[in-house]
């Protein structure tokens, strides 16, 4: 379990990454995964920067992290700035991520209700940072959320 202070500082971290994207004129949410206390990896929507179609920030900070083994898997603890959508979701519960940190989930919720069914242990924080970043992106760039999210 992460404490208070741990949440807000690798949910500080996530929202760089979220800053990062958006500054590479990506969609803006990130995400750090971390195991012991210390971020293995960190990523950022990276869907337009690499005209991928899976680059979310999730899979992008697991991408990141490189090949871990299964018992790094089961200490670890995503966050991101947004609720993991059904591939994220299903990313973390192949590799049997234990614990997730939501920045927020008023914009978009993934599958967070069978995420709880699976033992996945959710936080969420509701951060306002968080949502005023995704606000102001889908007045700026609707068609490019509704890309992301598959409308």
């Amino acid at each position: 379990m992460t404490d208070s202070k741990g949440a807000d500082r690798f949910l500080a971290e996530a929202l760089l990454e979220a800053r990062r994207g958006l500054a590479e004129g990506g969609i803006p949410i990130g995400s750090v995964l971390v195991i012991d206390g210390k971020i293995v990896g960190r990523g950022h929507n990276r869907r337009v920067q690499k005209d991928s179609a899976i680059l979310h920030a999730e899979m992008d900070a697991i991408e990141n992290a490189g090949r871990l083994g299964a018992a790094d898997y089961a200490r670890a603890t995503l966050y991101s700035t947004l609720s993991p959508c059904d591939m994220c979701s299903g990313t973390a519960l192949l590799y049997k991520i234990p614990r997730i940190v939501i920045g927020e989930n008023r914009t978009f919720r993934g599958p967070e209700d069978y995420m709880r069914a699976r033992g996945v242990e959710l936080t969420l924080v509701d951060d306002p940072e968080c949502k005023r970043l995704m606000d102001e992106f889908i007045r700026a760039r609707p068609e490019l959320w509704n890309e992301d999210i598959g409308v």
